[in-house]
């Protein structure tokens, strides 16, 4: 907050952001604000926790509006934010973002097969009963701030407000629109499409059928169905494939934009770490707790979002060369998805190793992204000179 209302009013594009989910006590079996005289204004003391036991995802900032009035100044007229959020708490900080005056837009949801579930499992006689299952998905928010006048106006006025369609087509060609979900591509996200030809409407045989071509792009027909044609791979919709593989224009409901979560050479770019896991892939939430992530992982932040998902995003809502600001910067996964798309960027956050580490990854993308575009510009001068 200190830092926020030191940035000037309307001078950022936009924000991406991935705030604290505030998994506390509070959230998973009580009502997240008490009258308790002990916490001032109805909120957490100082000092609680939240996921894996960190302070930082206790108390309730992202779910108070005055936070969220200030990224509202600070961003221009149509400027878009995204939030990620928990599924048990995303409505706290969602209603916070829109009573600060943010049109909330959609809802985005990130689907991912991995994942662990913080469940306590009960024996004896009630063995194979617990207390919660696997999350699964992690919705974002997309909300914008009022526009001044028309979309077009306020593109032309404030270069905000419009999102970068065409920019961020999915596939071949020029792909499939942006949807409101996202995946990581695992089995187990794939096989909950269905892969039928058709899916939820009949396959359309007529070449001349175009009213779908701004959705999906220049989408080949379907022949009619016959034995040769079954597994023939030629960009129509009436042959067999495996959920997610890639063909022309066909395809299951899975064509949406996939990310997987963040690996070790992502989070640990620019600052070295072992290579060693820091836990086994069926470690229990206490295996996870007491870890010894510094020791371990040289990015030793527990919720690293992967950078292909935050230029995705970033690339979504901002403008070319435009301001992203991440007021929730944690280890810099936004920041360094920002210096890879060309884009400028503000990042705050309260815990001093994570900022360290956050520079070191941002600095290491920024001078990679440096060295490629001298590298173009010697190739062109030497196109030039030939």
């Amino acid at each position: 907050m200190d830092v926020l209302r030191t940035l000037g009013d309307a001078s950022v594009d936009s924000i991406v952001t991935d705030p604290p989910y505030h998994l506390t006590q509070a959230s998973r079996g009580g009502h997240a604000r008490t009258n308790n005289p002990e916490m001032p204004h109805g909120r957490h003391r100082i000092g609680d926790k939240g996921f894996m036991g960190k302070v930082w995802d206790g108390g309730d900032i992202a779910q108070r509006v005055e936070l969220w009035e200030e990224c509202l100044r600070v961003l221009k007229p149509g400027g878009h934010l995204l939030a990620f959020a928990g599924s048990r708490t995303y409505h706290r900080m969602t209603c916070a973002i829109e009573d600060a005056g943010f049109e909330v837009r959609d809802q985005i949801m990130w689907i991912y097969g991995s994942g662990f579930p913080k469940s306590r499992n009960l024996h004896g006689e009630h063995a194979g009963w617990g207390s919660a299952i696997k999350p699964a998905h992690e919705p974002i928010c997309m909300a914008r701030k009022p526009m001044v006048g028309t979309l077009l106006a306020n593109v032309l006025a404030n270069g905000t407000g419009a999102l970068n369609i065409y920019g961020c087509r999915i596939g071949e060609g020029l792909g499939r629109w942006p949807a409101n979900v996202i995946h990581d591509g695992s089995d187990e996200v794939l096989e909950r499409f269905p892969d039928a030809p058709g899916q939820l409407a009949d396959v359309s045989y007529q070449a001349g059928a175009r009213t779908t071509q701004n959705v999906y792009g220049a989408m080949n027909r379907a022949h009619e169905p016959s034995a040769e044609r079954v597994y023939t791979d030629n960009g129509g919709t009436n042959f067999a494939m495996k959920p997610g593989a890639r063909r022309l224009d066909a395809g299951t409901a899975a064509r949406f934009f996939y990310c997987a979560k963040a690996s070790r050479a992502d989070r640990n770019e620019g600052i070295g770490g072992s290579e060693t896991p820091v836990v086994q892939t069926e470690a229990t939430m206490r295996d996870r707790e007491t870890a010894d992530w510094p020791e371990r992982n040289g990015n030793f932040h527990p919720t690293v979002k992967p950078t292909d998902l935050m230029a995705y995003l970033c690339r979504l809502v901002t403008p070319p060369n435009g301001l992203v600001l991440d007021p929730f910067m944690g280890s810099g996964s936004t920041g360094k998805a920002a210096m890879r798309e060309g884009f400028r960027f503000i990042g705050i956050d309260m815990t001093p190793e994570y900022i360290d580490i956050a520079r070191a990854r941002i600095s290491h993308e920024l001078a990679r992204t440096e060295e490629v575009e001298r590298l173009a510009s010697m190739q062109q001068d030497l196109f030039a000179t030939a």
